[in-house]
């Protein structure tokens, strides 16, 4: 009987980024950072392969590791995605680990955070199917313009900005999002549309590059899928030791991530989300910093 040939490294993505057949900008870009990291691992003498996550014909216990990347579907597909991920936990090792996958997927991460120090931005945590009021929420927190977001997310899927005096006429459309999930609510910051949001990146528990994210005209929503745009930012010393202060809170340290701020009318900052799952990286901003995921990874395998 042929013996199968193991793979090093399977990196992740999804099908609509999976041999696509039109390259969009976008896409390119994806393309471009998945090649860099694949160059960088190779490297370091690994063998890397690519697929989609929920490809049926792939042997998953014929790699020794899988990495996340593009799987940015997973969301809207959650309960397929969390079976596969419990069968691929048992056939291979995960990076960034099961643990911290399993932990980082539902934003409840960011309540451990805020009790193991960090400075996250004000969060209300409504479950699902209670009967929480958005007024009384903002009237309880004296909060006046609101943001609410599921609690497992991405790309800001279902994400609204709902302003002081339109609270009670979106009380429906909160009860019907709680209905369905558990859900976050949170102060917003006038100043994202002025300052941004800066993402950091920490490869291996250390600061690599950083990019800053700035919302369309009229928008609040950073993403490039809404319109926003990526600029060049270099982070203060406080920023960035405060970014690898977060990676340091986690209970295993992720092999690579990242931490996105945004600051108040005091220019004070906070967290606003850790992302370890499948975070944007801007490789392609910083391609040098492909080669520290690498060697992270040649650590651990």
């Amino acid at each position: 009987m042929q013996r199968l040939k193991m793979k090093d490294i399977t990196l992740l993505t999804c099908r609509a980024y999976f041999k696509p057949n039109k390259i969009t900008p976008y896409i390119a870009n994806i393309l471009r950072e998945e090649q860099l990291l694949k160059a960088a691992l190779e490297k370091q003498g690994f063998s890397v392969e690519i697929t989609h996550w929920d490809n049926p014909t792939y042997n998953w216990s014929a790699t020794r590791a899988v990495l996340f990347r593009t799987i940015w579907d997973y969301f809207e597909r959650f309960d397929e995605f969390w079976m596969w991920l419990e069968e691929i936990n048992t056939q291979t090792k995960l990076i960034n680990s099961y643990d911290l996958v399993k932990w980082n997927i539902d934003k409840h991460y960011l309540k451990d955070l805020s009790s193991w120090g960090i400075e996250i931005v004000p969060t209300y945590f409504a479950d699902q199917g209670s009967k929480n009021k958005l007024l009384e929420i903002a009237r309880t927190n004296q909060w006046k313009d609101l943001v609410i977001k599921p609690a497992i997310s991405a790309s800001a899927f279902k994400t609204y900005k709902i302003l002081e005096n339109d609270i009670e006429n979106n009380e429906e459309l909160f009860s019907a999002l709680l209905s369905e999930r558990d859900m976050l609510i949170q102060p917003f910051f006038k100043t994202i549309g002025e300052l941004g949001e800066a993402s950091l990146m920490v490869f291996d528990g250390k600061f690599t590059h950083a990019i800053l994210k700035k919302a369309k005209p009229g928008d609040f929503r950073v993403q490039d899928d809404f319109g926003g745009t990526v600029h060049d930012y270099i982070p203060t010393k406080e920023e960035i030791n405060f970014a690898e202060k977060v990676f340091a809170s986690c209970k295993t340290k992720p092999i690579y991530g990242r931490v996105d701020i945004v600051w108040d009318n005091d220019k004070n900052f906070y967290l606003s989300e850790l992302e370890i799952i499948e975070p944007e990286l801007w490789i392609r901003n910083h391609p040098k910093s492909a080669e520290k995921i690498a060697e992270a990874v040649k650590k651990i395998l």
